[in-house]
């Protein structure tokens, strides 16, 4: 006999059982719905690309995280390591056939071999959304509303969003004749909130003098309000230009629709990818900083030159939904339910299975997610085991469509009703939460 092959998986990559998967799943509904609600449309790309279609504008740490390897035809191939790359790629071989501004979203897996942490991992999820195609302050906002609503379908904690121009610090950094070094000295900045003021400054004066180093130190610390860090980087940049007109204008936009208090200009958000071009942006939790940011994104006006002779603007932003679920968690905000049945049928006759599953039906007609218990064990055992499984409703059957609903988080019986009334029962229990999502898992007949 061959011996056993132990089950084991990759560090950074995980196994989801089914409570941790129904809750990724709601979620990813949840978000997907407001990408929806703002007419944005899903598309997909394979998982495996050219080498050379990830790498061309990926540039520092990430190619050293990228996932590369020789297919068996020798081809040089690697994992996606974001889903803003593919998509890049995506527009220019389907272009002819695409509607722009195009607004795509696209939930999947990508791959980076970095540092394990809390809700850091080497396969994750991301929930990307963008608009190509159009170069505009108002493409800009709307991609920071769907952060916003995104992030409140979510339930998730207390957050920030905080955003700054990358075209308005390359300004800068020519008033200060340090534009050759920008790739550097973006990639050290980004690392702010990692490193601290001391270690940054260290590394730019690695690259820098001491006194141009102190200066990038002192453009990337807010001043207090908005308008006063606006002002002083605006004037370390030289004076009111394009860039600094792109973030009045989206300010504009905040106090008209009164989400201003949402967002913050931080100088030091400068993300680590080279795309980036335009506004950034990044959005903390305010009680979890360690958590990093839960989406994240900017507009990357050339990242489309690198595959057509013709290039598209574009703006977007992730969902960082492995992070999001941990601070979730961390909240305490999670069901940890392993079904999305909200009743089940108890089984008193396992020959009795086809009218059991003729009840559910009833149920599942009506939206309702309904699981049969298939063997004929103690009511007792099988109420147990509905409530280890999230199972608020225990369908008890009498006669002639008629039945008893027990309540297993009260323990009360109901009296003698039929089908229609026990379903009413359950859908008037289950209120809508304060942001308007039901307890009750719906189910969609087709």
């Amino acid at each position: 006999m061959s011996p056993l092959i132990d089950p084991r998986i990759l560090k950074g990559f995980r196994d989801f059982l089914p409570a941790a998967e129904i809750e990724r799943r709601n979620l990813i509904e949840r978000v997907e719905d407001v990408f929806r609600a703002f007419g944005f449309a899903p598309i997909d790309t394979p998982a495996l690309e050219y080498t050379e279609v990830l790498f061309g504008k990926a540039g520092g740490e990430t190619e050293k995280q990228v996932y590369r390897f020789t297919d068996n035809g020798g081809r040089d191939v690697a994992l996606r390591f974001d889903l803003t790359v593919p998509l890049a790629r995506f527009a220019a071989e389907h272009r002819a056939a695409l509607r722009f501004p195009f607004k795509r979203y696209h939930i999947a897996k990508v791959w980076r071999g970095e540092n394990t942490q809390r809700g850091r991992y080497r396969e994750f999820t991301q929930c990307d959304f963008d608009c190509i195609g159009c170069d505009s302050a108002a493409a800009d906002f709307e991609i920071l509303l769907i952060m916003k609503e995104a992030l409140t379908a979510a339930d998730a904690p207390p957050f920030t969003m905080r955003l700054n121009h990358r075209g308005l610090f390359n300004r800068f950094l020519q008033t200060i004749d340090a534009a050759g070094k920008s790739t550097e000295i973006l990639r050290i900045v980004d690392k702010l909130s990692k490193m601290g003021k001391d270690d940054v400054l260290r590394l730019l004066s690695a690259i820098l003098d001491d006194k141009r180093a102190r200066q990038v130190i002192d453009y990337i610390e807010p001043k207090g309000s908005w308008n006063e860090t606006f002002e002083a980087i605006t004037t370390a940049a030289g004076g009111d230009n394009p860039d600094s007109e792109r973030l009045k204008t989206l300010r504009d936009f905040m106090i008209e629709t009164e989400t201003q208090d949402v967002f913050v200009l931080d100088p030091s958000i400068t993300r680590g990818l080279d795309y980036y071009t335009g506004v950034v942006f990044e959005t903390m939790l305010d009680d979890m900083p360690s958590i990093g940011s839960v989406c994240s994104g900017g507009r990357y006006d050339k990242l489309t030159g690198l595959y057509s002779k013709e290039a598209l603007s574009g703006v977007g932003a992730s969902v960082g939904l492995d992070r999001l679920i941990a601070a979730l968690e961390a909240a305490g905000k999670t069901a940890k339910r392993e079904t999305y049945a909200d009743a089940a049928v108890i089984c008193f006759d396992e020959a009795q299975a086809g009218a059991y599953q003729k009840i559910a039906n009833r149920f599942r007609e009506a939206g309702i997610c309904c699981e049969v218990f298939f063997e004929a064990k103690k009511d007792s055992v099988q109420f147990a085991r509905a409530e280890k499984k999230g199972i608020r409703w225990a369908i008890i059957e009498i006669a002639n469509d008629t039945l008893i609903l027990r309540d297993l988080a009260t323990r009360e019986d109901s009296e003698v009703l039929s089908i229609s009334e026990a379903i009413l029962l359950i859908k008037n229990s289950h209120k809508l939460n304060q942001n308007g999502h039901s307890a009750l898992f719906v189910y969609r007949p087709r």
